[in-house]
């Protein structure tokens, strides 16, 4: 996806859209350049009723040249926000091919079809260089997909059945093996279509914040709105006692220069931009949120629950160690464990017979047999194995183990007992090997924690969030993990009652909630949660249940997702504080140059002078200058409104001073300097 925030094509297609804003229908959705365009209107009707009257005025035109500039500067803002993401969804629309499927038929065989008619339900089978039809998840098989389709990184991931690595996605490719796949989602809504429509924005609501500014801002229009009509009548009235014609310098375009110039016309031009431009970035950064107001939660939320398989940690524990009993051969036990494993497809057993083969040289093919009988691992047994004739060999849990070895007349030795717990406290998971009714040791499963994960829950730490480790282990295996990811506090032996249970009880407490999961049992906590965060390589119960969708499966993005969730907020009140704070100066521009000369005796000026601090040329330069200023900030500020204001990790205190600081004084000194360098600019040319 192309970062860039400027391309001639996008601008070209902006300047079109700023036109086609001027649309009555898009602008009564913003109420404060609703009231600026309609003041345009009128403006402009005054300059062709007084040219009709042979009293053309060049200072009048300008104003509704540069009142209708100032529309189309806010609706070019709003376009190339729109733009930018109306961009990527065209760049995930060339993604999707004309896709052939090869449908599984349920007699046996096959048919080819056209992707697009697949239906939820359907079984199809992917090899080596096929693209995958459709939304679905694993049901056999185990294959490298290449998702550069849709995340951008050429790595190749690993997608299989029974884990929470199944879910694949329609338009990404099958690098190696073959895949069962049976389609979760009808046509036409699919994550790719899905996808595509967020990022477009054509139907993004507003946040609930956003609403509420919008509030704000539309009552302090009308206020001003209030003020500027009663400007006329207090004109009239100090005209007839001061007995001064103030006639040609109180007119229509005058007064709705007044009143746009002091509405909050610069935080109002660039609000939509802020928000769309938020869930931009999220896209930029492989993030699709399925709304706006997720987003902004995301700047809010106060504790984030993890899970921590495949997200703290890699998610596949691995064989990392043989440690042998007593009396035992390392070699010995690491050629039992490994015809242990032989068909064992879980990527645990996987990982015993390649640790076998890389430590001791064991090839698995010299050591099958054919009247071997290979024992599958179960739920009830907890233990997996092979029975060659009366050699009955077995690995599985320390308690499962030592049962099975009990009932044929053996003991588990102490050792081996030591060593397994041994495991458990350093955060791993201990498999005990036997033969017959001898232990033979234990294989040390590791569950490896996320290169780096531990300093980015430091950064969530200062940024005031606590992180909560939730994981099905056993208390002693998760304090480990804990402590080694660096987290601040657990939740062991979990379920998806207790997940949500954790959740709800923090929302009662007025926290907000995020949570990142990949599994189909985070699903309802996902579901539950003010922000969650699924995977992508995790089920599709779990994508579906999240409001946001991670496509780099990587949960330290959660960081990022909080820092543009902060960016929003941190943006819309830096302009709000920086439009409010203008409009300050903007009075002491055009008031005091307006009524310099009312009550003014003789060659003195009036007393409404002592607020003439600007000094500006005349009333008609001082009115152009600001009318001027105020079209040209909106079009200045337009990056940093899509770009956001850089976050820091400081507290509420802090940021609030420093947005007053930089925003609230930068927002009254800035007008000052600009304006008053527009008039010198204006009265130079001549343009008064």
């Amino acid at each position: 996806m192309n970062k860039k925030m400027f391309q001639k094509n996008l601008i070209k297609n902006a300047i079109w859209e700023a036109f086609i804003k001027l649309h009555p229908k898009y602008q009564i959705r913003n109420p404060v350049m609703f009231i600026t365009e309609v003041g345009a209107l009128l403006s402009t009707v005054a300059v062709l009723v007084n040219t009709l009257h042979r009293q053309f005025s060049g200072f009048e035109l300008q104003i509704a040249i540069w009142l209708w500039f100032t529309v189309l500067f806010a609706n070019f803002a709003e376009a190339i926000a729109e733009g930018r993401g109306k961009a990527q969804a065209e760049s995930l629309r060339k993604s999707k091919t004309n896709t052939m499927a090869r449908k599984q038929l349920v007699g046996g065989g096959e048919e080819i079809m056209n992707a697009l008619n697949l239906k939820k339900g359907d079984v199809v089978a992917c090899s080596t260089g096929e693209t995958i039809p459709g939304d679905g998840e694993v049901i056999e098989g185990i294959a490298t997909v290449d998702e550069s389709a849709i995340t951008g990184e050429s790595a190749p991931v690993i997608r299989e059945s029974g884990g929470d690595r199944s879910a694949v996605t329609g338009g990404t490719k099958v690098i190696s093996d073959q895949i069962l796949i049976r389609i979760t989602a009808e046509p036409g809504s699919s994550f790719m279509d899905r996808m595509i429509s967020l990022v477009e924005g054509a139907k993004r609501s507003k946040t609930p914040n956003e609403i509420s500014l919008s509030i704000l801002l539309s009552g302090l229009t009308i206020i001003f709105l209030l003020a500027v009509v009663t400007l006329k009548f207090f004109a009239d009235y100090s005209s007839q006692s001061s007995g001064q014609d103030l006639t040609q310098i109180i007119t229509v375009p005058v007064l709705i220069s007044l009143l746009v110039c002091l509405i909050p016309t610069t935080i109002g031009g660039l609000l939509s931009a802020i928000g769309i431009s938020g869930m931009d970035r999220l896209i930029q950064k492989n993030v699709v949120a399925m709304s706006g107001r997720a987003v902004e939660a995301a700047g809010d939320i106060d504790i984030l629950l993890l899970d921590k398989t495949g997200t703290i940690t890699l998610g596949n524990r691995m064989a990392s160690e043989f440690v042998p009993a007593l009396g035992v051969e390392p070699q010995y036990l690491a050629k039992i464990s490994q015809w242990a494993s032989l068909r064992d497809e879980t990527p645990e057993g996987r990982s015993i017979v390649v640790l076998a083969k890389e430590k001791f040289g064991l090839r698995t093919q010299t050591q099958s047999s054919k009247e071997t009988e290979f024992i599958p691992f179960s739920a009830q047994t907890r233990m997996s194995g092979i029975n060659q004739g009366q050699n009955i060999i077995r690995k599985g849990t320390l308690d499962a183990i030592k049962n099975h070895v009990e009932s044929l007349g053996g003991t588990l030795p102490d050792d081996v007992e030591r060593e397994a717990q041994s495991i458990a406290k350093k955060g791993g998971t201990p498999l005990v090997v036997c033969e017959q009714s001898r232990v033979l040791g234990v294989i040390y499963l590791k569950d490896i924690v996320k290169g780096g994960i531990c300093e980015r829950f430091a950064q969530l730490r200062k940024m005031g969030i606590k992180t909560v480790m939730i994981t099905g282990d056993n208390p002693l295996t998760a304090a480990a993990i804990a402590a080694e990811a660096g987290v601040d506090d657990f939740m062991a032996q979990a379920t998806p009652e207790t997940k949500l249970k954790r959740i709800r009880e923090e929302q009662a407490k007025g926290y907000l909630v995020a949570m990142t999961g990949d599994g189909t049992n985070d699903a309802p906590a996902l579901a539950q949660a003010d922000v969650g965060v699924a995977m992508n390589t995790g089920t599709q119960a779990a994508r579906e249940a999240g409001n946001m969708i991670d496509l780099d499966s990587n949960p330290t993005k959660l960081i990022e997702i909080v820092e543009t969730g902060k960016q929003i907020l941190m943006t819309r009140g830096s302009l709000t504080t920086f439009s409010v704070a203008n409009d300050v100066a903007k009075y002491f521009a055009i008031i005091p140059a307006l009524f310099i000369s009312l009550y003014a005796r003789g060659s003195e000026p009036g007393p409404l002078n002592a607020i003439n601090v600007m000094k500006l040329h005349s009333s008609q330069s001082a009115i152009l200058s600001a009318v001027i200023f105020n079209a040209l900030i909106i079009i200045l500020l337009m990056p940093l409104a899509i770009k956001g204001v850089s976050y820091r990790a400081l507290g509420a205190s802090a940021l609030l001073s420093r947005n007053l600081f930089i925003y609230g004084l930068g927002g009254i000194i800035v007008p000052f300097i600009g304006i008053k360098a527009i008039d010198l600019f204006i009265v130079f040319i001549g343009a008064v």
